[in-house]
């Protein structure tokens, strides 16, 4: 890895919520992609839900077609989801350099489940500004869906 791209790795977009749902529902809304698809864009996931498995994403952004790809890192039911993500739409090379790691961590807060989301490898503050606004409207998706169910 250069040492810019470890420098990069630094720029890491957050976001997060507080969902009125007990963690095995918000769990179960991030790993079933028929509700994905509800909150995320409209983006078809396709993936087994394994450690060491491949991730990929499926949809339209802005009117181009993408297919995303990755590999599940960590899992821990209900707690931890963990994995890589690289997109051609970035206009980077696929290479080790181009992929950012994507944290999901659930924990209780009281009876609803706070939800901390985390993207590692943003090349410039802007891209990392706008991972946070992404992320952030996804969460707001999820917290919608899970609330009004």
């Amino acid at each position: 890895m250069t040492k810019a791209a470890l420098l990069n790795k630094g720029l890491v977009a957050q976001a997060s919520t507080t969902i009125a749902a007990p963690r095995a529902r918000v769990w179960q809304a991030l790993v079933t992609p028929d509700a994905i698809k509800q909150y995320m864009f409209g983006t078809t996931v396709i993936s087994d839900w394994r450690e060491g498995s491949p991730i990929a994403w499926k949809g339209e952004w802005q009117g181009k077609p993408f297919e995303d790809k990755g590999v599940i890192l960590r899992l821990e039911p209900e707690r931890l989801l963990q994995y890589s993500h690289f997109s051609p739409l970035s206009g980077l090379p696929e290479a080790p350099d181009s992929y950012h790691t994507v944290t999901v961590e659930l924990s209780p807060a009281g009876s609803d489940t706070r939800v901390m989301l985390s993207q590692d490898n943003n090349a410039t503050e802007e891209a990392r500004q706008h991972s946070v606004k992404n992320w952030q409207t996804m969460l707001d998706g999820l917290k919608t869906l899970l609330e009004r169910a």
